[in-house]
């Protein structure tokens, strides 16, 4: 009905742009909150308190999710790269009930090297509406979302990569 209101194109193309960009301010303007979460160790653990001290990369994974585990070695390169510069890597599972007691394992055969804390409930991510495995978040150092991807493929790391940079240098 809008539209039909917006004859000219010029009009309906301008409005069309403001519309994507409050779409994408809103997302980018979205904060994780400070969640209390238990890691594979069975320890409570505060998500904030094991923060970058610049970024955090935050990835959203599964046991069985295939991408996910291409893209684990990567983000142990990532997190080797880069926790020397305020950079810190959190893994956020969210395996459900039936599938959980396997993220240790799969953690050690993978050898991820960050954290990883479940989220068996996936509270984190319905929160912020992510509903793709993985889905990887960096956040700044007050968990304001700087970036999001969806889904790995190999090559995506340079992506990611180019984001911490970016956010780096601000």
């Amino acid at each position: 009905m809008l539209f039909r209101l917006l004859k000219d194109y010029k009009m309906k193309k301008i409005f069309t742009t403001i519309i994507v960009v409050c779409a994408f301010a809103t997302v980018q303007a979205q904060t994780i909150k400070n969640y209390t979460l238990q890691n594979i160790e069975n320890q409570r653990v505060n998500l904030h308190d094991i923060k970058g001290d610049k970024l955090t990369v935050i990835d959203f994974w599964t046991t069985w999710c295939r991408p996910c585990k291409k893209a684990i070695p990567q983000l142990n390169k990532i997190y080797k790269q880069y926790k020397g510069k305020g950079v810190q890597v959190i893994g956020l599972n969210s395996d459900g009930p039936r599938t959980v007691a396997k993220v240790p394992t799969v953690s050690k055969g993978l050898q991820i090297q960050y954290p990883i804390l479940i989220d068996m409930n996936s509270e984190i991510m319905n929160a912020h509406n992510f509903s793709t495995f993985p889905t990887l978040v960096i956040v700044d150092e007050t968990f304001k979302i700087k970036y999001i991807h969806e889904g790995f493929v190999p090559g995506d790391e340079e992506e990611i990569i180019s984001a911490i940079e970016k956010q780096l240098t601000k």
